[in-house]
């Protein structure tokens, strides 16, 4: 299938190569021209614009940092609407809202134009291995046409309903992974400060029914070693996430105290500077106030791990 790809950053860069090394037909475009050079290596032609991308492929999946970026690479001049034509799709891999990509879809319909919001979860290692989930809204009969597609970016791919919801389903997931964080940055200064060692708390409270359910396997990556460094996933990138959520809560009157408090620890985070960290830096915040460090050597960490998965 012809297939488009526009935004070659950490995440588009390893999905568009792994469409194109599915055995289909590949035009990419990016604003750095260099992040394509392994695409064009291997085969994929280069397009000038997005309205020129579109042209040229029956699908075009955009991977792009927000809903600015997407609306204007949509709906701007010499954007993807502009070179799309009856019976094709565009695909929107982003993190965005739900009121943009319906507001797409619905000058895309006027033209006979199939739009569906699709996006992903999994960071950056599953984008490059294709362990990815895809979370899809829009019309079943063209996802489940372009699912071959799809199941060549990522292993998970997985219809939730109408236009929008796709988007929904990616803030519920990542604004509750950041609601748990800031809890759990709370619950461990207070442990470790009233006197249990982090690493028999640690163990310990992975043992219960929230531990085995893995929603403490991720402080081993970041807050216990105290590693922030290169980032898994941008603050800045996770701020905008929670503040999606929180904006579409406002929009259907839905309370969201813990995920305002969330987002408001995580705006302190990005005014110390942190916004190109990773994500869970902001946890450092209620290290200082809680006056503590929830630390374990990394050495002592990764011999617990290893000793876990062999036993």
């Amino acid at each position: 299938m012809k297939v488009g790809f526009i935004g070659l950053g950490t995440m588009g860069g390893s999905m568009a190569y792994n469409a194109l090394d599915g055995g289909n037909e590949m035009v990419v475009h990016d604003i750095n021209r260099a992040s394509a050079t392994r695409h064009l290596e291997a085969g994929a032609k280069w397009a000038d614009t997005p309205r020129e991308v579109a042209e040229q492929s029956e699908i075009v999946f955009t991977s792009l940092p927000g809903p600015t970026e997407v609306e204007a690479v949509a709906l701007g001049e010499s954007g993807i609407l502009e070179g799309m034509s009856t019976g094709k799709v565009y695909f929107d891999l982003s993190t965005s809202t739900p009121g943009m990509i319906r507001k797409i879809h619905a000058e895309a319909a006027a033209r006979g134009i199939d739009v569906l919001d699709a996006p992903v979860s999994g960071g950056p290692r599953g984008a490059a291995s294709r362990n990815l989930a895809i979370w899809v809204g829009g019309d079943k009969d063209v996802f489940d046409r372009c699912k071959p597609v799809l199941d060549s970016i990522g292993d998970k791919a997985y219809y939730v309903g109408p236009i929008g919801c796709g988007a929904i389903a990616k803030l519920v997931h990542n604004c509750t992974g950041y609601i748990v964080q800031a809890a759990l940055a709370e619950v461990f200064t207070m442990g470790v400060k009233a006197g249990v060692e982090p690493l028999a708390l640690w163990q310990a409270v992975r043992k219960g029914a929230q531990g085995r359910r893995g929603t403490f396997e991720g402080l081993a990556e970041h807050l216990l070693p105290g590693k922030f460094d290169p980032p898994d996933f941008a603050l800045r990138l996770a701020r905008k996430d929670v503040d999606l959520a929180v904006a579409v809560g406002r929009e259907f009157d839905v309370p969201m105290r813990l995920a305002n408090l969330a987002l408001m620890e995580m705006t302190e985070a990005m005014n110390r500077g942190w916004g190109d960290r990773d994500s869970r830096v902001a946890m450092l915040l209620q290290e200082e106030r809680a006056g503590v460090e929830v630390r374990v050597d990394e050495d002592v960490l990764n011999a617990v791990l290893e000793a876990e998965r062999n036993g």
